[in-house]
């Protein structure tokens, strides 16, 4: 009975070595098998990458529409009923007997311009100092506008007052508004200033008689 023992346990510790042999293998089998997956993941997470390379042609969509509201804005200055100004007129100045003596102001556009003045009186001054010409009507006329040979007349009243005081001149300046930045100064001969009026811009020159 001693003889058949032996061989059978050395058969079972036998088979124990090769279980613990195979194990290994078969560990690294699994971990074999159980990194499949997690590459499958990492490769189905890649093509993520891809999707801010989609959403960057929409910030080019507001460039796009720069050049179209740029486009439109010359539309803006049509140039038409475009006020008058100072620079846009040829004035001329000489005296007239009636009403006592006054200046008479005409002024015209410059050739290829067309603006409208309104009905107002021009600002009108003597002097460096400054002595400015009151309004001579209570009333605002019309807006006229000036093209061509179209003229307009403002009358100049360089003395209201009776008095012997005044102060003598030789050029008279005159501006569209007190805004005008480019008032012009043109020569009316030698004139006693005192309290000067202005009437207001008229189409008609014997309309622009200071008063009358």
């Amino acid at each position: 009975m001693r003889s058949h023992i032996v061989p059978v346990a050395l058969v079972v510790t036998a088979l124990a070595a090769m279980a613990t042999a195979c194990g290994p293998e078969n560990s690294g089998q699994a971990s074999a098998e159980g990194a499949t997956p997690a590459t499958t993941a990492a490769a189905s997470a890649a093509p993520s990458t891809p999707t801010p390379t989609t959403a960057a042609p929409t910030a080019a969509a507001p460039k796009s529409a720069d050049p179209k509201a740029s486009a439109s804005a010359p539309g803006d200055k049509s140039g038409k009923g475009q006020a008058c100004g100072a620079n846009d007129l040829t004035f001329s100045a000489k005296m007239e007997t009636q009403a006592g003596g006054y200046i008479q102001i005409s002024a015209k556009a410059k050739p290829g311009i067309t603006c409208v003045l309104s009905g107002e009186h021009p600002v009108i001054a003597f002097g460096s100092g400054g002595i400015e010409a009151a309004n001579a009507e209570q009333a605002v006329g019309r807006p006229i506008t000036l093209s061509g040979s179209a003229i307009v007349y403002a009358g100049v009243n360089p003395k209201s007052t009776n008095d012997n005081q005044a102060v003598e001149f030789k050029d008279v300046i005159i501006g569209i508004g007190p805004a005008d930045p480019n008032p012009v100064s043109i020569p009316v001969g030698t004139v006693r200033v005192d309290k000067p009026l202005v009437t207001n811009w008229h189409a008609n020159a014997k309309d622009a008689v200071p008063g009358v």
